[in-house]
């Protein structure tokens, strides 16, 4: 590498004097060193995760997201200093759709309508212009020699399981044989420096997107992976890649309920005159459902199966009431409470929500409609309680968060005994959901569409987002193998990489 220089001007005032001197500009010239690996081999590098590493952006996998992806950006600086090529399994478009057969089974990205985000397809015919066709086919192979081993979807036993690419469409693209892992391709790259990232992320993220759901009968049921199947996965995965000397750089767990995904729907959205709030208080709705969870405590009390206490707090919990103004909590669903449906059987477990409740992105669009199309008295959310797939109560994400402490325990523990890099991504993300992290000249947060960090879909990134992730893993690298990357400059520079993508991508 050729040395580089910054040159940073200094604008002096030497005041006024009988003289009239002019200001005076002094240039000062830095010398920044010249780029060194440090103990690392650049030269042969594979990426392993899954949507994150992949370049997974607005809810779709798609050229123009894959190219910004974070590895495609480390392979950049990897390059100035023996690097290859770093091969990507790209999308056949832009629409982030793919089929299966000729079939949609993921349908278009998502775009800012000027209100929020909106499906790509959707917005094109609202505006009367042409909407492309989804071209990606899974059925198509591309090979298998690849650099970026980012599987959408993929959890961290899913990276390991023969025959996955017969449950994912992405992996079934570029699977070396029906039976293949994806841990299997990508070792067999031979690699000389590898990223893990997110290993672990959808074994949480799965449960969190279902609401908690934990009735395993539900459609969208997809409970936490098990800290043991995790240990397991993620051992074969570091022990795989390393077993040729290999070294590498492995991101924890980000805590996922930072993400817009789940903190943008606020738990008090509900308008309602005085009419109707009198109407939801009264005896032919809640007022008769108050009065019956009053009188089921004070059976439970009576019968020595509750204590006074406990029954008053849980009582105070569950009484829903309204009032005219903008800001009604919904009801809800809460699996938590004490059962009293054996007392009567019309005391489901409901509550109102509290800010301590967290709702998935779609419940926006979904709180206010009426189960009964035409029917007032059967709003979601107020008249009809919303049900367990729309909200993480504070017990599911306290499950979620002990979870993610095991994964990341394992993970540092692990990348400490095979002396790999540790990026602290769930650090990181804390940061952006509070102070918001500065990125060159930009502050970032978590924030939905204004936030700069996270896409549309309210989980994963936006092109900048993935630069910042990517310098993330420099620094990380610099500090275990004695690379410069950070100090020579050799890194990914915010205003090359943009926040949003046009609904308009060739």
């Amino acid at each position: 590498m050729k040395t580089k220089y910054i040159w940073i001007i200094a604008v002096i005032i030497l005041g006024f004097s009988a003289c009239d001197n002019d200001d005076a500009t002094v240039v000062e010239e830095v010398v920044l060193p010249d780029l060194e690996a440090g103990s690392a081999d650049f030269s042969k590098f594979i990426s392993l995760g899954a949507s994150f590493t992949a370049g997974y952006s607005d809810g779709g996998l798609f050229i123009a997201g894959q190219e910004n992806s974070f590895p495609n950006a480390l392979s950049k600086q990897f390059s100035k200093i023996g690097g290859g090529a770093f091969n990507q399994p790209l999308m056949s478009d832009n629409t982030g759709g793919i089929l299966v057969g000729g079939s949609v089974v993921r349908g278009y990205r998502l775009v800012f309508d000027g209100s929020g985000p909106v499906p790509l397809d959707a917005f094109l015919t609202s505006q009367g212009a042409p909407v492309p066709p989804i071209t990606t086919e899974a059925g198509i192979s591309l090979g298998s020699n690849f650099n970026n081993y980012g599987i959408p979807g993929a959890k961290s036993t899913h990276l390991v399981f023969s025959g996955y690419a017969g449950l994912n469409p992405y992996y079934a693209r570029i699977a070396s044989a029906p039976t293949a892992t994806v841990l299997g391709d990508a070792a067999a790259q031979n690699p000389t420096f590898f990223t893990l990232s997110e290993i672990g992320g959808n074994d949480v993220l799965g449960y969190a997107l279902s609401g908690g759901e934990s009735d395993s009968a539900a459609e969208n049921y997809d409970p936490i992976t098990p800290t043991a199947q995790f240990d397991g996965a993620i051992n074969a995965i570091v022990d795989a890649l390393t077993a040729n000397g290999a070294k590498g750089a492995i991101g924890n767990v980000p805590n996922i309920t930072s993400l817009a995904h789940f903190t943008t729907v606020p738990h008090n959205p509900i308008p309602l005159d005085e009419a109707t709030a009198v109407y939801l208080n009264g005896a032919s709705a809640y007022g008769a459902y108050n009065a019956g969870i009053a009188q089921a405590f004070d059976f439970l009390v009576a019968n020595n199966s509750m204590t006074r206490e406990d029954a008053d707090k849980e009582l105070a919990k569950r009484t829903i009431t309204f009032q005219a103004g903008e800001n009604n909590a919904v009801v809800i669903m809460d699996e938590s409470l004490t059962d009293l449906t054996a007392i009567n059987a019309a005391l489901i477990g409901m509550r109102q929500a509290t800010s301590e409740d967290m709702f998935v992105l779609p419940a926006s669009s979904f709180i206010g409609t009426e189960a009964v199309p035409g029917n007032p008295q059967t709003v979601n959310g107020v008249a009809v309680p919303l049900a367990d797939k729309w909200v993480l109560i504070p017990e599911e994400q306290e499950e979620i968060a002990t979870a993610t402490m095991a994964y990341n325990s394992i993970i540092e523990s692990l990348a400490s005994s095979k002396g790999l890099a540790l990026v602290n991504l769930n650090s990181i993300l804390e940061k952006a959901a509070t102070t918001g992290i500065q990125f060159d000249n930009f502050n970032l947060n978590t924030s939905l569409v204004t936030g700069g960090l996270i896409s549309l879909d309210g989980i994963h990134l936006t092109p900048r987002g993935y630069a910042f992730m990517a310098n993330s893993f420099l620094e990380a690298i610099d500090a275990t193998y004695g690379s410069n990357f950070i100090a020579s400059g050799n890194v990914a520079k915010a205003a090359d990489f943009a926040v949003s993508f046009s609904a308009t991508l060739p």
